[in-house]
């Protein structure tokens, strides 16, 4: 069973990016990487000694943090909306 089904991931991309084909937005990327890594979290909390999994997770923390670094530099008013919808940090 994947982690995310083609209707979900097509509802993350309408409701962060714009519609659902767009997903090439920066902010539906980061709201799909935060979806995964909600999910990859649950997973290590029942699973501790998943070290290939929480390296996994790593990638994706940076990969979401360098996106959203990006999106800050080039679009501020879009990032304070973006974390403040999704609940990240600042």
């Amino acid at each position: 069973m994947p982690y995310l089904t083609k209707e979900k991931t097509a509802k993350i991309f309408a409701d962060f990016g714009g519609n659902a084909t767009n997903t090439g937005s920066i902010e539906g990327q980061i709201a799909l990487l935060t979806e995964r890594i909600s999910q990859i979290s649950k997973h290590l909390q029942a699973n501790k000694k998943d070290f290939s999994t929480h390296r996994g997770l790593m990638q994706l923390v940076g990969k979401r943090k360098r996106l959203l670094t990006y999106l800050s530099k080039h679009n501020l008013q879009a990032y304070r909306a973006l974390i403040e919808k999704l609940g990240i940090r600042k």
